[in-house]
């Protein structure tokens, strides 16, 4: 596995090669950068959309672990009124990213991040819908062993770090606000699913674990000195995004929204019946035990679709600043990356008390 970054230019030179395998099949450099920040659509996003969903459309769409059509079964939504070529079992940012250069994936949904990146890569993709997530979904994990207790005590330390996933983000504002800069800890360019093993092993100090991930960890390793450390950091966004290619497909566009309702009840239908979903997802398919399952959903957010995008806009302007400002990407406006065509249709969707 990578070893720990240096610091200054040399750390910033090695994680803009980190842009992944799709970009260096495009024949992108460390430079993606800069020409990702002056380019321009090609796509015409500009028409209306349409009303209804031309028949024969089809849509390939992201269902990790395939919990999306698990939603959609148990919560009994309406049929789409377009085919599902695919569901695809993807969630990573990175992978979702090369999934669609290869035109393998329509639209998917992660965290704020990806989008980001994948701009930077030179990549044109929108985010299509909103959910808001107000309490942290992430967990800073210590090894086994470790004398850490809290953020302050990164200073020093190896720190397990995703420049394009969620978690790498979560731990950028978290250095922030214990008042670390980049340059006082060591960040180690791993991928969410090594931070595990990177853990177990020593080769990091802490790692940031999903709520679902805590609780198994703590039980295998909090007897050897390992615990998790809480912050009020959040992510906020839980988003909804295509390339750009899809939404200029004037039926493509028409499935996507059609796809937004459904993606915003069944959110709401797993949060309202947590009980339904302990047992269907996290049991029967995830093999955890029913207390281990009951431990994450305690930590589930409620969700929320707001009627606008203002927060959201806002607040993925400061993340890709937080970005810029470590050399991770070039500054750049992030309205571009909103399709706004489509803003208000999850709320829209959706009982008043999931409005935010």
């Amino acid at each position: 596995m990578p070893s720990a970054l240096a610091s200054g230019p040399d750390r910033r030179l090695f994680l803009s090669s980190l842009v992944g395998i799709a970009a260096a099949t495009a024949g992108l450099s460390g430079c993606a950068g800069s020409s990702a920040a002056t380019s321009k659509s090609s796509a015409d996003l500009s028409a209306p959309l349409a009303d209804t969903v031309p028949p024969g459309t089809s849509l390939k769409i992201a269902s990790y672990q395939s919990a999306q059509q698990l939603q959609f079964k148990l919560a009994k939504l309406p049929a789409l009124p377009f085919t599902v070529s695919s569901w695809l079992n993807i969630g990573a940012g990175p992978d979702v990213i090369n999934a669609f250069r290869a035109k393998s994936l329509d639209v998917a949904t992660n965290a704020g991040i990806p989008p980001i990146q994948a701009h930077y890569q030179g990549y044109d993709a929108k985010i299509v819908a909103i959910g808001l997530t107000r309490r942290p979904n992430y967990l800073f994990a210590t090894k086994p062993g470790s004398d850490i207790r809290t953020t302050h005590d990164f200073r020093g330390r190896k720190l397990a770090f995703s420049q394009g996933q969620a978690q790498g983000v979560v731990l950028l504002r978290a250095l922030k606000e214990a008042g670390l800069k980049y340059d006082d800890v060591k960040l180690v360019p791993l991928t969410s699913n090594q931070f595990l093993t990177a853990l177990q092993s020593g080769q990091v100090d802490v790692a940031p674990l999903g709520n679902s991930q805590a609780p198994a960890y703590l039980k295998q390793y909090a007897s050897k000195g390992a615990r998790t450390i809480p912050t009020d950091v959040v992510d906020l966004l839980n988003l909804l995004w295509a390339p750009a290619s899809v939404l200029a497909d004037r039926a493509k566009a028409a499935a996507v929204a059609a796809y937004i309702p459904q993606w915003a009840r069944g959110q709401i239908w797993q949060w309202e019946h947590p009980e339904v979903w302990n047992r269907e997802f996290y049991v029967k398919t995830q093999n955890l035990t029913l207390a281990e399952a009951e431990s994450i959903t305690k930590l589930a957010n409620k969700p929320l679709f707001p009627p606008s995008w203002d927060e959201a806009i806002r607040w993925e302007q400061e993340t890709a600043d937080l970005l810029a400002e470590g050399g991770f990407v070039k500054k750049f406006d992030v309205g571009s990356l909103f399709d706004r065509r489509f803003e208000s249709i999850a709320a829209k969707a959706v009982p008043a008390q999931y409005r935010r």
